[in-house]
């Protein structure tokens, strides 16, 4: 779908579709924006015979298509978006799907949506070009590649927002971004057969044949064993499949600058090792790479963007299974920094890969560092499904990052990682364990890795709950592409 902008609302006579708001003001009669009311002299007065009906009443999501058939708009869809000081972010894409829901079985040629044009109290109309993009573009998505009846995609019309030009670069920005989260989802809804390790590696040279802005490195094992990387090894040691630390780096900026770093984990199965996981839902554990995804449907955003940045991407990547050669815990590993870690518990493995890769990223000198993973089912357990976590050894760059989310409409919330939760990584035989018990695991989980990272301004995104869905609707969900691209560009 092609996404472009135009300043006259009235000029609606070259679209196929329309789509128009209508509030709905407790107390009030809905009344009828210019918009509305020349369509309904299109219609001759359909719209308004509808509202005194009450046929119409602007509730959110409520809707009345209208057929046309003289010049003009051959449909005219009327959406309720109901109460402007509710009509939040979550709502306004709510909104928007709806409304695809009501035409996408023909919609014509173009759509001028103007649902930019709702009135609502918190959300400005960059932020409603933003939301309407994301929105249509994942209703839009379809992962049936794998099915043997799978229908062609049909051919999508081009849809054409009401917004002034102030909102261009938003359009563009999230067009990109929004490209990003179906790469990312891709990825995500892979099964583990395909999107391996080498799979992977695959997509970081593709990022870097797409651009004479990228160039690509793929350490195999052996380079990596050579840098010290026995943490990282040590969790593909019972797989067949090698693995790789993919790097992406993007020169988009001042040559010279300090470059943004991103790191993903790429575990792309985690059978949980020899702490193997129950049998129940394991299937989904091909998710466990959605970090490494997420940072690869990022940088292919910056890309299509033409960030003014340097940003490099680390994407650490194993696949972790049981074996007679796989780890065991109480094996000790030797990191690439030098400090000891005991493997508590095998199924503990993200931030065996991300300490490697963490330590890797101090060679770029980098201005900031973010690393993305779907690290510990305590994440859920403490924000649920909507709210990602990001712990950071900088308070003032946790709060940029989530200041970013909240510009993205891609949420984070900032956990505590005090050095009294370091003593629970404490072991008897090693510079620290793995794991650090039942209690605060995310924390611990952040805090194992912040001993890797003291020599640069770092944060950590915990997507555990937010990266895939599950039950009928099962899918990666493409977060937290926003959150990141928003925080490069701000940064930018």
């Amino acid at each position: 779908m092609e996404f472009s902008l135009q300043q006259d609302a009235l000029n609606f006579n070259s679209a196929s579709s329309l789509i128009l708001p209508l509030s709905a003001i407790e107390g009030s009669e809905p009344a009828l924006s210019a918009s509305l009311a020349a369509a309904d002299q299109l219609l001759n007065g359909a719209i308004r015979q509808a509202i005194d009906s009450g046929d119409l009443t602007g509730k959110f999501k409520s809707s009345q298509l209208f057929l046309h058939a003289g010049a003009g708009p051959d449909r005219i869809l009327v959406m309720g978006s109901g109460d402007p000081t509710k009509l939040n972010g979550r709502k306004f894409g709510q909104l928007t799907q709806a409304a695809w829901s009501q035409l996408k079985t023909n919609p014509g040629t173009s759509v001028l949506n103007q649902l930019t044009t709702a009135d609502t109290t918190d959300l400005d109309t960059s932020s409603k070009v933003r939301l309407s993009i994301e929105a249509l573009v994942q209703a839009c998505y379809r992962f049936d590649q794998f099915k043997s009846d799978a229908k062609p995609q049909p051919t999508l019309p081009s849809m054409t927002f009401v917004a002034d030009e102030s909102s261009q670069t938003q359009l563009e920005q999230s067009t990109a971004t929004a490209h990003g989260m179906d790469l990312c989802r891709d990825l995500g809804n892979l099964p583990g057969n395909v999107c391996t390790p080498s799979y992977l590696a695959e997509q970081g040279h593709k990022l870097a044949a797409s651009s004479s802005k990228v160039t690509t490195q793929v350490l195999e094992e052996a380079e990596m064993e050579n840098l010290g990387m026995h943490s990282l090894l040590s969790v593909g040691k019972g797989s067949a499949e090698p693995s790789k630390l993919i790097i992406v780096n993007y020169q988009g900026g001042t040559e010279g600058e300090a470059p943004h770093v991103l790191v993903g984990k790429g575990i792309t199965f985690d059978s949980g090792g020899i702490s193997i996981k129950p049998g129940a839902a394991m299937d989904e554990m091909k998710y466990d790479m959605c970090g490494a995804a997420s940072v690869i449907g990022a940088m292919q955003a910056i890309i299509d963007m033409d960030l003014k940045a340097n940003v490099v991407a680390i994407v650490a990547s194993a696949e972790n299974m049981p074996s007679s050669t796989a780890s065991k815990p109480g094996d000790i590993y030797t990191t690439m920094s030098g400090k000891t870690v005991e493997v508590l518990n095998t199924d503990a493995e993200g931030r065996l890969v991300l300490c490697d890769a963490l330590t890797y990223a101090e060679r770029f000198n980098p201005s900031t560092v973010v690393d993305v993973a779907t690290l510990t089912g305590a994440c859920i357990i403490a924000l649920g499904h909507h709210t990602s976590a990001v712990l950071s050894n900088d308070d003032a760059f946790a709060g940029s990052l989530m200041n970013a989310g909240k510009q993205a409409f891609d949420a984070v919330w900032q956990l505590p990682m005090g050095e009294e939760y370091q003593e629970q990584l404490e072991s008897n035989f090693a510079d620290l364990g793995n794991i650090g018990g039942r209690s605060a695991g995310t924390i611990t989980a952040a805090c194992f890795l912040s001993r890797f990272t003291e020599s640069y301004t770092w944060a950590h995104l915990d997507i555990a709950g937010t990266a895939w869905t599950s039950g009928a609707k099962k899918g990666a969900t493409g977060r937290c592409v926003p959150l990141l691209v928003q925080h490069l560009v701000n940064q930018a």
